[in-house]
């Protein structure tokens, strides 16, 4: 091999190892950065790919496993970040959970538009789809909200935050954002009921009528019923005449439930639901309705094909 072949040679190995190495660099640094799962299932690009340490990863859960954002398993989507101030509560008292909102600027956010007249809707779920609660908590000045929980049993929670920015660049678009939370104690699971289209609670019966698909967006009816006969004077509720809220077995994928808005004074016995489901197989749905001045709330297993 003469002295120019050799030299030709090398630097052609040196070229192929330069371009390897940026290749390299990009899968392990970036080639996944700035993805997500959007709400309808598939990957979409962002801003950004990276976590702050500490923090949940945009569309993944505490345990690592990928979820799609718009399923509520993350704690920080399009920048904004939820931050609990305690991730182990009490077994078997109430507890004050406080938290706060981090905006794309890294601040604390304090502007909320209101969503189904509140400014913040905030929920806890155990791992079993228990111990369901939904709140309305007040924000301090700082930014600061405290949500006042009911007594927790032991286990793995969830607590997610619903809530409408007005400020920054996801304003007026709808977030939900949640952490895991440890009880500590003995845990003992409570079976998931079997799908039915049925239930009641206080006296009422509730029917649901509809077999949604995972990934679209399917009419839910409910018709409320108690001593077998129709009843029609439910109270607005939220500014609705009832309030859906549904979990997935499993992973605890959260899916807010869109009702028809408020006709009249007074409703019933039909109530229409616009839902998506964004996975396939059971939710825990729980169901919140008002009569007399007394709020309901009634709990069913729906399986989405």
């Amino acid at each position: 091999m003469t002295t120019k072949n050799r030299r030709t040679r090398v630097l052609a190995a040196a070229l192929l190892a330069l371009a390897l190495t940026g290749c390299g660099s990009a899968a392990s640094g970036d080639g996944m950065s700035g993805m997500h799962h959007g709400q309808d299932g598939h990957m979409h690009a962002t801003a950004s790919g990276s976590a702050e340490a500490g923090h949940d990863m945009p569309g993944h859960d505490a345990t690592g496993h990928g979820s799609a954002a718009g399923s509520g398993l993350a704690a920080e989507q399009g920048g904004y970040r939820l931050d609990l101030t305690a991730a182990e509560l009490p077994a078997g008292s109430p507890a004050e959970l406080r938290f706060t909102v981090a905006g794309p600027d890294g601040a604390r956010l304090t502007a909320f538009q209101p969503e189904q007249t509140e400014r913040m809707h905030f929920y806890a779920i155990r791992s079993d789809l228990t111990g369901f609660q939904h709140l309305h908590p007040a924000m301090a000045a700082d930014g600061t909200w405290t949500a006042p929980l009911t007594a927790l049993q032991p286990g793995s929670w969830r607590v997610y935050a619903s809530f409408v920015p007005d400020a920054g660049p996801g304003k007026g678009a709808g977030l939900v954002l949640s952490r895991p939370v440890t009880v500590p104690g003995t845990a003992a699971d409570t079976p998931l009921p079997a799908a039915a289209a049925t239930t009641t609670v206080d006296g009422y019966t509730l029917t649901v009528a509809g077999t949604p698909t995972a990934g679209t967006a399917a009419e839910l009816k409910v018709t409320v019923s108690k001593d077998g006969r129709p009843v029609t004077d439910l109270q607005p509720y939220l500014g609705t005449f009832a309030h859906l809220t549904a979990f997935h077995a499993g992973d605890q994928a959260f899916a807010h439930v869109h009702p028809q808005p408020v006709e009249g004074a007074a409703g019933g016995p039909e109530l229409t639901f616009h839902a998506e489901l964004p996975e396939p197989g059971d939710w825990r749905l729980h169901l919140q309705f008002r009569t007399g001045g007394t709020l309901h709330t009634a709990a069913l297993t729906l399986r989405a094909a």
